[in-house]
Formats: structure tokens, C-alpha cells, sequence
């Protein structure tokens, strides 16, 4: 066949920048995105992460402040994570009625109302020795720390957030929250389930941010193989008859192929975690003029997406949300 007898021409719908907006498959916006953010103790503190540029540690006062900017933007969700003014073995800061996540929802949701309030339900930031749970005989005690991670739970509900989000990796961790909640008033308290939570290397500027690296050991023994794919299938459909509401991927980037995998399985609203290595690694790399930052930025992010992803956990939300509002998505 002649080049000029082709009937099947895909590129005539790419000739033009509206021709490919109008038949694109995938289209971010500022509503698919949560944005994290960590609280800590103290009174107008703004502390930059180093590891990760324009993310900052606020004191519940600025934190309220900039949540509201996040509003502003179209971004419908927060995900808050505390980081305690001192820590102990049981992590106990992580349930006070006084603690940084506490404080701060308490303070958001009577300040920015409109605004979803997610908290992670973990003990790795208040634990002095980093772990996500109670330690016994040097390894972590699965069923102690489930107890634990239903009181810290009920008391970010008590603060009024809209719903918790358990980190630990505990087998059981939904269903004791769930429990615990419904037993306490709070059945309109939803669960995100950190469902396949992988132990990956992607999360070491979360760790200096969140002050959260192990001092022994590390978190292979709850948090899921890499290498494995169907244990996380197997993880998501336990949290699913637990009682989650939404189930998630983490991180996002390596693990596009169960995302999708579980997009076509499972029918619950899923999340996917844009994690601290991803998002530190482009900033690094554009900061050094190795790539174009807001398109690989938006590469990433609408690959999350089109893997299947619902809603998409990033450190670069007000980017892309500011980018919606002038248009250039």
C-alpha cells in the first residue's frame, strides 16, 4: 500500500493543542488531588523540609493559614501528619487530646469547614525508637498495636476529622478502627486504608520530614514485599471487608501496574500516595536542569491517574491546582 491510500491517520487529531485537549483520555484537576501536611507543636513555626522543597512543618496557627489558601485553590482534601513536641516507647503524644493533628483539625474544620480533613493514624512519629507500633522482644507486637491505633483514631474523630487514614500495616488495623469508632458515636467517621503499602525506599524524605526513620531494624516485616503482587490484591480486599471506605496504592509511581490491577478488580474508591521520593527526585532534577519540571510533573501525575487511580495523595497538589486555574492542564 502507498503512503498516500492510508485511511488510518491517528496524527490528525494531535495537529493542534485544542485537538488534543478534546480527545485526551485523562484530565487532572485541582478535585482529584489531597494534599499531605504536617502539624507540629509550638506557635507560628514555619520550618522548610530539606529534603523537600516548598513543603514546610507548620505550627497549628500557619498551618490553618496556609489550609485555607489550599481551599482556595479548588483541593478538597488535607491529609495531616503530627510530628510531637517529645516521644516514648508507646508513642503516647499520638492519642492527647493536645497533639499537633488534634489541634489542628480541631482549628481547621472550624476555619476552612469546606475542607476534608484526613488524618494518618500511625505511631512511627512518636515512638522513640520510629516503629508503627508497640515493640516487644525487639520485633513489632501486631495485636498491642492495634489497640493503639484505635484510640489515636477515635481522638482525631473527637477533634472532628471527616475521616482517619491507618498507616501501620497492621494485620486487623481496619476492622479494631472500625470497631472502636462505631463503639465510640462516630459510624460517619470514614476509613482510608493504607491497603498495599509497600516498604520502599521512595520514603526517605517523608522520614525527615515526619522526624519517623526506625532506630533499629526496618519495616519489611509489615510493610509488603515489592516484589509482590498478589499480596497486595489480597491486603486491599481484606481492607475492603473491614470496613474501608477508600483503599489505596503506595507509592504510586512503581507500582502503576497494581493500581490498575486493582482498579479492574475491586469497585471502592481507590487513592494512590505521589510519595516524598517522587516528588523530591523531579525537584532535585529540574533544580539541577536535568528536566522540564511541570511536564514531567504532569506526566507523573496523569500517569497515576490513568492507571486508574481516583484521587492522587501529592506533594504537588497547589502546583498542578494553580496550573488548573490559569487554564494550562
Amino acid at each position: 500500500m502507498s503512503w498516500y491510500k492510508l485511511v488510518s491517520r491517528p496524527r490528525r487529531s494531535r495537529r493542534t493543542e485544542t485537538l488534543r485537549r478534546l480527545v485526551k483520555g485523562v484530565t487532572l484537576s485541582s478535585s482529584d488531588f489531597i494534599y499531605p501536611m504536617f502539624a507540629r507543636t509550638g506557635e507560628n513555626v514555619s520550618e522548610e523540609v530539606p529534603s523537600m522543597p516548598g513543603i514546610f512543618r507548620f505550627s497549628t496557627d500557619l498551618l490553618t493559614s496556609e489550609a485555607k489558601g489550599v481551599s482556595e485553590l479548588g483541593i478538597p482534601a488535607l491529609l495531616l501528619f503530627g510530628t510531637p513536641g517529645k516521644k516514648d516507647k508507646e508513642g503516647s503524644q499520638s492519642y492527647s487530646p493536645e497533639g499537633a493533628v488534634q489541634r489542628a483539625v480541631t482549628e481547621l474544620k472550624q476555619s476552612v469547614p469546606e475542607m476534608v480533613v484526613m488524618t494518618d493514624v500511625c505511631l512511627c512519629s512518636y515512638t522513640d525508637h520510629g516503629h508503627c507500633g508497640i515493640v516487644s522482644g525487639g520485633e513489632v507486637d501486631n495485636d498491642k498495636t492495634l489497640t493503639l491505633l484505635s484510640k489515636i483514631a477515635i481522638s482525631h474523630a473527637e477533634a472532628g476529622a471527616d475521616m482517619v487514614a491507618p498507616s501501620a500495616m497492621m494485620d486487623g488495623q481496619v476492622r479494631a478502627i472500625r470497631e472502636g469508632l462505631d463503639d465510640s458515636g462516630f459510624k460517619g467517621t470514614g476509613i482510608m486504608g493504607y491497603s498495599a503499602k509497600f516498604a520502599s525506599a521512595f520514603y526517605g524524605p517523608f522520614r525527615d520530614a515526619a522526624d519517623s526513620t526506625p532506630q533499629f531494624g526496618d519495616r519489611r516485616g509489615y510493610q509488603m514485599d515489592p516484589a509482590d503482587a498478589r499480596e497486595a490484591l489480597r491486603e486491599i480486599e481484606l481492607d475492603i471487608e473491614e470496613g474501608a471506605d477508600i483503599v489505596m496504592v503506595k507509592p504510586a509511581l512503581s507500582y502503576l501496574d497494581i493500581i490498575r490491577q486493582a482498579r479492574d478488580r475491586f469497585d471502592l474508591p481507590m487513592a494512590a500516595y505521589n510519595v516524598s521520593g517522587e516528588y523530591a527526585m523531579i525537584k532535585a532534577a529540574a533544580r539541577n536542569g536535568w528536566i522540564e519540571e511541570k511536564r514531567v510533573m504532569l506526566e507523573v501525575l496523569t500517569s497515576i491517574k490513568r492507571a486508574g487511580a481516583d484521587m492522587i495523595i501529592s506533594y504537588f497538589a497547589p502546583e498542578v491546582a494553580r496550573l488548573a486555574q490559569k487554564g494550562e492542564l
